[in-house]
């Protein structure tokens, strides 16, 4: 499979091949003639004597600074080597897979000036599997991802680090074992290819696509616990939504009428309690606000990751060099935080199912759903993890966006932190997911007391996936691991997928 690059047409799905189907990409054959001319036109201005922020002056504060024309290239390599200084632990290889691919994307948009040699080993880069080693803090989120990128870059000129093969070694000996080259930059080339979003909306676009699959898969997973709990089905009957027509608040009581259909456990208004609780009733409403940011939050990231977001701008039909910001990741922040906080809510109402499902106070069922209540503790502990889990999410989903710190001595005086939006917004994700898998483990072992031939044929499927990780409880044992085996396996295997093509044409 091979995905073509125009710096137009990228989709998430699209991203989403590359990533998990390992597609290779090329560059369309108009955008190479547009990448070109932007080059003409920075090698013009040259030649002319023109002064062209980032390619014959500093940068930042030292925009004022003229360089030499001796010393050009020499601005570049410098920029590279003294603005790669991120700190901390590396981004998944994941994460420098996508920044490649984004930033090539942006480059091949054609307004970056750069030589087609330069867009090319980025292109070979992500087709060899070459991941630059990315160290995940340092960017302010304005300016760009200045630091993050410049790792990126480093390995483009053989320095740095990369994985290849499952390998960490440096740039060049990874270049060498491609059968690749590192290139020398020219004028332009290193500030286009740090100066831009593509570090945020690369964590961005990851924690999405895992986001909306953790996201679908809460619909399923809360309707086998509606049958574990007994819930009442009336409050997910369509004329109550229609009333109140938030499409994605429809769509989620319709998936889970859907899912239910057939179970032999659920029940109606007065058969055993009038009304159920919030965390049961209001699925469609809380679920369904979360589809609703995750709609918002990919209009971004299409936008985003289509974007020219470097500076200087280079217009080719016009011969203008336009300094602009292009470069801010306002957008990226308030969409990443946004998300951060959706997502926290995906865990806090499981965590509140979960308590339902385990509490003898709350059900009929056996307490914290032991097989021997009192000699083993059963499920009382995993609650206990949930509610930390939910916990730390509240944390990290305070917004990142509203915080902005100047720099470059004050020239530089107002950043988005939308990295660190996007950071936090990927912890929220991977909690979440141990959540819900905290609340599938016990959501089948209700159904295993209740008697899984009495589950909906829906819910019987997704407790055998369910089975295949986590075996029934016969007696207390070492949860963590079936935590992190139901977990793992939700993340790979992306289950949603299948289970929302149980509901297609019932909707």
């Amino acid at each position: 499979m091979v995905i073509t690059l125009d710096g137009n047409t990228l989709t998430l799905e699209e991203i989403g091949q590359i990533l998990y189907e390992e597609a290779s990409v090329e560059i369309r054959k108009e955008s190479w003639r547009k990448v070109e001319e932007s080059r003409a036109v920075i090698e013009k201005l040259m030649a002319e004597g023109n002064v062209i922020y980032g390619v014959n002056t500093g940068f930042g504060k030292f925009s004022d600074t003229l360089i030499s024309p001796e010393d050009v290239e020499k601005l570049q390599i410098n920029l590279i080597r003294s603005h790669a200084c991120a700190t901390g632990e590396a981004f998944p290889e994941s994460v420098g897979r996508v920044m490649l691919l984004l930033r090539a994307n942006a480059l091949a948009k054609g307004y970056s000036g750069v030589r087609e040699e330069t867009l090319q080993l980025l292109v070979d880069c992500l087709n060899n599997g070459i991941h630059p080693v990315i160290p995940s803090q340092g960017s302010l989120g304005a300016s760009g991802d200045l630091a993050p990128l410049a790792h990126l870059a480093l390995v483009l000129v053989g320095e740095g680090h990369a994985i290849y093969k499952g390998e960490k070694m440096t740039g060049a000996e990874a270049l060498k074992r491609a059968g690749l080259q590192p290139i020398r930059l020219q004028a332009k080339e290193g500030l286009a290819l740090i100066n831009g979003t593509q570090a945020m909306t690369a964590v961005g676009v990851i924690s999405y696509l895992e986001a909306q699959d953790l996201a679908d898969l809460a619909d399923g997973v809360a309707a086998m616990t509606l049958e574990g709990l007994q819930g009442i089905i009336d409050a997910f009957m369509p004329e109550s939504h229609q009333v109140r027509p938030y499409p994605e608040q429809q769509q989620v009581a319709g998936r889970i009428l859907s899912y239910v259909e057939g179970s032999q456990l659920t029940t109606t208004q007065g058969d055993i309690r009038v009304q159920d609780a919030y965390s049961l009733r209001c699925i469609p409403q809380v679920h369904g606000a979360v589809q609703q940011v995750l709609n918002y939050v990919r209009e971004k990231l299409l936008i985003e990751i289509n974007s020219a977001t470097d500076n200087p701008l280079i217009f080719s039909d016009s011969g203008k060099v336009i300094s602009g910001g292009n470069f801010h990741g306002q957008p990226i922040a308030f969409a990443m935080d946004f998300l951060g906080i959706a997502v926290a809510e995906v865990a806090s109402i499981s965590e509140r199912r979960i308590e339902r499902l385990v509490n003898p106070q709350l059900n009929d069922l056996p307490a914290f759903l032991s097989p021997n209540p009192g000699l083993e503790s059963g499920l009382m502990i995993i609650q206990y993890v949930a509610a930390s889990l939910v916990s730390e999410n509240k944390t990290l989903a305070h917004p990142s966006s509203v915080d902005s710190i100047p720099s470059s001595a004050n020239q530089e005086d107002h950043v988005s932190m939308g990295t660190t939006a996007a950071r936090h917004a990927y912890d929220i994700v991977q909690n979440t997911r141990r959540v819900l898998a905290i609340e599938a483990i016990c959501s089948a072992q209700a159904a295993d007391i209740r008697g899984t031939e009495k589950l909906s044929p829906f819910s019987k499927n997704l407790h055998k996936r369910i089975r295949a990780s986590v075996p029934v409880i016969t007696e207390d044992r070492i949860f963590s691991e079936d935590i992190e085996n139901l977990a793992g396996a939700i993340k790979k295997e992306m289950w949603s997928k299948e289970l929302q093509a149980v509901t297609i044409g019932k909707q």
